[in-house]
């Protein structure tokens, strides 16, 4: 017998099949496959901060490893390479003037240059020198392992202060300039433009003449104008931020420019710092071994790379390897710095991950 629920169905209506078929059935009957009796799997991802993900993209760039790695090394025998043998930078030892490389157990190894052979035979032998020089000496007999390793010291403090003073002068140019707008930043831009207008080696120069030559002095003269790079950079991104939301939120609560600039806008600019200051370190080295190069850089007796490629080049016929050397080193430090500052850009921009 049909009952009157199943006579009121429509004809082409098939639901009361299966309500038939499936009244029958109890929940029991049903069996779950696929996971464990009376659990379930949780799929949870844990959140990352921006700068966790920044982090995470640098290790995936093999290159960028590769130049924080080479930084490290070359940053650890800049501080302690001198300290590793007994000779100062600036000790000087006529008899033992030119001498090639030599390392023991490597001495050995006839294809390796540091076997201690000059252009007449054992150097070390002729001149009755029974130490040996890792680097070798120069023409005054001083130790270039101890001087490539102070010199790049050297090199590096120039490097890594000059970017300071850009970063210090750059941001709080940049920030007010971008952060009021108008006719303040009108009259900013028009100053910027007229320093840049300025060959940025004439001002060196300059100074070298005027002041004492000196490290500092060689500090000095490329902060003049190292720093508007660094404030374009901070000001483009002050004019994208300020008329955010967030920003705007705070400013209707009565928030303060100071608080808005240095608590809200200057936090989310420090992607874009980082970058440029990485790549000005590099760019300060090698501007300070031009210098040097052309005889205007780092007095005597401190040395930096610069002025050791300087003084090898009159070398580098007869004695190569003072040339070399420090050009090396020189190469590979601003090559790591680039790599890894490639390396740092790409991580902190989105469009650039892959």
């Amino acid at each position: 017998m049909m009952s009157n629920e199943e006579r009121n169905l429509p004809k082409d209506d098939y639901s009361g099949a299966t309500v038939a078929q499936t009244s029958g059935i109890m929940n029991e009957d049903f069996v779950r496959t696929g996971a464990p009796d009376g659990s379930e799997q949780e799929f949870q991802r844990e959140g990352r901060t921006f700068w966790q993900d920044a982090w995470s993209q640098l290790t995936r760039n093999k290159l960028a490893v590769v130049g924080m790695i080479g930084l490290v090394i070359i940053i650890l025998f800049a501080l302690i390479g001198p300290l590793l043998n007994s000779h100062d930078f600036a000790e000087q030892d006529v008899q033992r003037r030119n001498l090639p490389p030599k390392i023991a157990v490597l001495d050995k190894v006839p294809f390796l240059p540091f076997t201690g052979e000059g252009v007449d035979g054992n150097a070390y032998d002729k001149a009755h020198v029974k130490e040996n020089f890792w680097f070798g000496t120069d023409q005054l007999g001083r130790d270039l392992w101890s001087r490539t390793w102070q010199g790049a010291q050297v090199s590096l403090f120039i490097g890594f202060v000059a970017a300071f003073l850009d970063i210090f002068i750059g941001v709080i140019y940049g920030e007010i300039s971008g952060y009021f707008g108008g006719r303040v930043d009108d009259i900013m831009q028009r100053f910027i433009e007229i320093i840049s207008s300025i060959p940025t080696l004439i001002v060196v120069i300059l100074f070298v003449l005027i002041f004492e030559p000196s490290i500092w002095t060689i500090i000095l003269a490329m902060t003049i104008t190292g720093w508007i790079g660094m404030s374009r950079v901070v000001r483009g991104e002050f004019l994208k931020l300020k008329n955010q939301e967030f920003v705007l939120a705070s400013r209707t609560l009565g928030t303060s420019d100071f608080r808005l600039i240095f608590k809200h806008i200057l936090p989310n600019t420090l992607g874009a710092i980082i970058v440029t200051s990485m790549f000005t370190v590099p760019n300060a080295i090698f501007f300070e071994a031009f210098l040097s190069f052309i005889g205007i850089g780092v007095p005597a007796p401190r040395t930096s790379l610069g002025s050791l490629v300087n003084e090898g080049r009159a070398m580098l016929l007869i004695h190569p390897h003072e040339l070399f050397i420090p050009a090396i080193i020189l190469s590979l430090l601003i090559l790591f710095f680039y790599l890894f500052s490639d390396g740092l850009r790409d991580a902190f921009d989105p469009k650039m991950r892959k």
